[in-house]
């Protein structure tokens, strides 16, 4: 019983959500750590040559088959203040085999210039794929009260004529930062907006022909420098999608150990939803950092186990000779 409450409370939220028009897009408590999928303007905001990040994020554990969010991005510079990247993901859920699949190649133009400050503009252009495997549903008439679901040989007599659908998207961004070396204190933001497209969803659209929602993102922050060995890093995000609001607000300390190690220690706040406590070490061209989403919210409370967490790997490469450019100030997270 205590199963069905925790499964039934889901599907009213992701019914809720579908019928609202509201956030579609999976977000992440590490956002910083995957950047491209972010801000495209921040394809190449790097203090090297190329970087190469994986993140997973594991969210609603304590129902069967929870969401899962697996992402692999990559970008490189150039010497022509020009960047590019490309940006994979695949959020899974449910027993039907639901998942989709999100995949861009993203470029920026970091050539406006003031000095020590810099403006890069980007934009992304993919495809969205959304697919469910109709062999796993479980339909009524499949169900028994002695033998249970599936009955052997009875079908679900449903007729599909589309499980799988695939359509373009386009997003575009811009970050600012204070690249300034030796100064106390070095702001950065940007904005971004994905789905410019609005493609429709084939599966939800309807006679009403409902388009998925813009996200919009709005982050920033502030790396403040207490000595040479430590800073502060307090940062803000805003997102919305369709009718659904997210705004978050935290920081982290980043402190130096040797000359090749730092450890990073913070935590983010997600207003009436969630804390998220993360750690992280950064050794040599790695960084390696892990969260955990405290669920705080009535929904939490009421389904159990709603916790979440990530985990987050970045290579950041380097060539032999580095090349001049404005030093880039920006969270490791």
């Amino acid at each position: 019983m205590r199963y069905l409450i925790k499964t039934g409370l889901l599907l009213l939220m992701l019914a809720s959500a579908i019928a609202g028009k509201s956030q579609t897009d999976p977000h992440f408590s590490q956002y910083y750590a995957y950047p491209v999928w972010l801000n495209p303007a921040l394809t190449g905001a790097i203090d090297g040559n190329y970087r190469v990040t994986a993140m997973y994020r594991s969210q609603w554990g304590g129902i069967s088959n929870a969401f899962a969010t697996p992402g692999v991005s990559a970008d490189f510079v150039t010497n022509k203040n020009v960047s590019f990247g490309v940006n994979v993901m695949n959020q899974r859920a449910g027993t039907i085999g639901y998942s989709s699949l999100t995949g861009y190649g993203t470029m920026s133009y970091n050539g406006v210039r003031f000095g020590y400050h810099q403006i890069s503009m980007g934009m992304a252009l993919g495809v969205l794929n959304r697919r469910f495997d109709p062999s796993k549903f479980t339909a009524g008439s499949q169900w028994s009260s002695t033998m249970g679901p599936p009955l052997p040989g009875v079908t679900t007599g449903e007729n599909f004529t589309k499980t799988s659908a695939m359509t373009f998207d386009a997003g575009i961004g811009a970050v600012y930062f204070d690249g300034t070396p030796g100064k106390k204190a070095n702001f950065f933001g940007g904005i971004s907006a994905y789905h410019l497209t609005q493609p429709q969803d084939p599966f939800f659209a309807g006679e009403e022909n409902e388009k998925m929602p813009m996200r919009l993102t709005a982050h920033a922050g502030i790396k403040y420098s207490l000595n040479e060995d430590v800073s502060i890093t307090p940062n803000v995000l805003y997102m919305r999608q369709g009718n659904v609001d997210e705004k978050m607000l935290g920081a982290y300390a980043q402190m130096k150990v040797n000359e090749t190690t730092d450890f990073l220690l913070g935590a983010n706040y997600r207003l009436n939803d969630a804390v998220s406590p993360y750690a992280g070490v950064y050794y040599k061209n790695y960084m390696i950092s892990v969260s955990y989403d405290v669920n705080m919210s009535d929904l939490g409370k009421v389904a159990g186990n709603a916790n979440n967490f990530e985990i987050s790997l970045t290579l950041i490469g380097r060539k032999s000779v580095k090349q001049d450019a404005v030093p880039f100030v920006c969270p490791r997270l």
